[in-house]
């Protein structure tokens, strides 16, 4: 299998992780993003997507990396135990991109059920954090906020690993509205099968039949 390499182009300064960490119970368990979409599988599509953004790419995935290893990438399992949610992938890449990459000053995330993130992502995220001279930025699509799918700065690593040790705190919202929070609006993309929001994710065995139909 061949994959993209992240960092293809100039240097960003941003890492990306991946965040394959939940337990798909809407999928019906197991790797949702190693179901296949078309000929590739998710993770595939996501990796073409995401890897010529950022200078280095991680997957957060809990459990045995083996399944993973035809991909290229680091393997991470969550930092934080137990199923902890979204905010531990948001860590665990935090702290590997830290140890990896010292040069990277921001972190995307995105998680691995959106095979269709756009290949702007990280330029329009970082416009919206410069223009509303905010500390961190998130997409949304139809006024709606993804805040999984968001740019964090790599300095706020220790303050979120006290707030999910020390206050047990879980909720992306709770942990954003702490700071200055960008909102980048991202509009539908028209498409032969209709408008195609860029963050559709396919969370259940339905959702991976419509993405067919917009490949």
């Amino acid at each position: 299998m061949t994959e993209i390499s992240p960092g293809s182009g100039e240097s960003t300064g941003v890492c990306g992780v991946l965040m394959a960490g939940g337990l798909s119970r809407r999928m019906g368990g197991g790797d949702k993003c190693l179901r296949l979409l078309g000929e590739k599988t998710i993770l595939s599509h996501i990796i073409e997507r995401v890897g010529p953004q950022v200078d280095r790419l991680v997957l957060n995935a809990n459990g045995e990396a083996d399944r993973f290893q035809n991909y290229g990438l680091p393997v991470v399992a969550d930092v934080v135990e137990g199923f902890a949610g979204p905010l531990a992938g948001v860590l665990t890449g935090m702290e590997w991109a830290a140890r990896a990459a010292p040069d990277c000053e921001w972190l995307l995330s995105v998680p691995c059920d959106a095979p269709f993130l756009p290949q702007d992502l990280v330029a329009r995220l970082m416009e919206g954090l410069r223009e509303e001279g905010a500390e961190m930025a998130c997409a949304v699509s139809d006024g709606r906020d993804h805040p999984v799918v968001a740019l964090w700065p790599l300095h706020l690593r220790d303050d979120l690993r006290r707030a999910m040790q020390e206050e047990e705190l879980r909720k992306v919202d709770i942990w954003t509205s702490r700071y200055r929070l960008a909102r980048v609006t991202f509009e539908a993309q028209a498409t032969p099968a209709g408008k195609l929001d860029p963050f559709f994710n396919t969370n259940r065995p339905e959702d991976l039949a419509e993405a067919e139909r917009f490949l």
